[in-house]
This record gives C-alpha cells, sequence and structure tokens, in this order.
C-alpha cells in the first residue's frame, strides 16, 4: 500500500504527496490525537497543544501573520507521518529528507512559499523554547536547566481531544483569514 487514508478520506501518499490532498482539517484531528514526548509526559499534551503554543508565542513576539500560521503547522507533516524522537530522528537522514520535503509541500499549500532560512530560525526557536517549556511542565524531572523566557500564554492542561482540534482549526481561521466551514468530512453537509 503505497498512500494512508486520511480523517477527510483522501488516499494520500506521503512519499509523492499531491498539495490539493493535504487538507488543514486532517492535520488538526490528526495532531490533536498524537501525544508529545512519544507520550512520556505526566498527562496528555498533544503536538496540536504544542503547536498552538507554538503559534501563540510568535505572536506574543510580535511575528508576523506569515509566521504565526508557519508556527502553528511546522509540525504538520507528522500529521502523516507520525512524529519520531529527536534521538532517534537524528540517525535517520531519509526521514528526515521525506519530512522536510512534505514540510515544504505543506508550507507552500498553506504559505504560498516554503520558508526562507531566517523563517526557520524563528520558528525553530520558538519550536524548541516550548519543546524546552513543555519538558519542565511535563515531566517527573527536570530535563533541562533553564526554561526559556516566553512571552506568550502557554497551556499545557488537556483539553480533550475535540477542542483541542477546535482551538487548532480556530487559530488556523484567525491567523490566515480564511472561513470556517471548510473542514466537513466529504459528501457531508
Amino acid at each position: 500500500m503505497e498512500h494512508i487514508v486520511t480523517y477527510m478520506g483522501e488516499d494520500f501518499m506521503p512519499l509523492t504527496p499531491d498539495e490539493n490532498k493535504i487538507h488543514m482539517g486532517d492535520i488538526a484531528h490528526a495532531l490533536s490525537l498524537l501525544c508529545r514526548a512519544n507520550g512520556h509526559i505526566s498527562h496528555f499534551f498533544s503536538i496540536a497543544q504544542h503547536s498552538i503554543n507554538c503559534a501563540n508565542e510568535g505572536k506574543a513576539r510580535g511575528y508576523s501573520k506569515r509566521l504565526q500560521l508557519a508556527c502553528l503547522i511546522h509540525d504538520a507533516s507528522e500529521a502523516y507521518l507520525s512524529d519520531i524522537t529527536r534521538p532517534v530522528k537524528q540517525f535517520l537522514p531519509e526521514y528526515k529528507e521525506i519530512e522536510k520535503h512534505l514540510q515544504n509541500i505543506i508550507y507552500m499549500r498553506f504559505l504560498g512559499t516554503p520558508l526562507s532560512g531566517e523563517e526557520s530560525e524563528l520558528v525553530d526557536q520558538v519550536d524548541n523554547d516550548m519543546l524546552v517549556c513543555e519538558f519542565d511542565a511535563l515531566m517527573k524531572r527536570k530535563v533541562f536547566d533553564d526554561c526559556p523566557a516566553v512571552l506568550g500564554k502557554l497551556s499545557f492542561e488537556w483539553d480533550g481531544f475535540s477542542e483541542t482540534e477546535s482551538e487548532f482549526l480556530r487559530l488556523y481561521e484567525e491567523i490566515s483569514g480564511v472561513g470556517s466551514g471548510h473542514y466537513s468530512l466529504p459528501n457531508q453537509p
């Protein structure tokens, strides 16, 4: 089998992705169901919640709408590929290339172009700062020496799957200016 079947019913080929089959509804749904840190945290905290915190931090740092949206969708490829922990991913160069290729197509779909080097650095900084803050809040022991100073209001509480999915989509609509109502499953009202 060369494809996955997405939540919204698309036959999606992660290795040869079709930009037109990438939907924010699929991304929000899947990321709301995937746990950070492979589940090795005190309670469920989804990749979608992480992404929401990243977008809120980008806004607090005064980033443009484009960069706020990039912060929200920076892990969107994981909706189609899943997540692999950093200590393992560094030894999987082919996987990293597949992930980068798909993520750039996702950026093309929702931002019009992939991120520039400078934009990538800004998004990566927010992503790394959120990781440290998450580990500080959600791990049973201290993993990093210091939690970075953040400007945004972060939440590490479990809100529920559908609530997180809805918040992800609401934030996407707010940042992008895209109206709601286009996330229903195919062949449904």
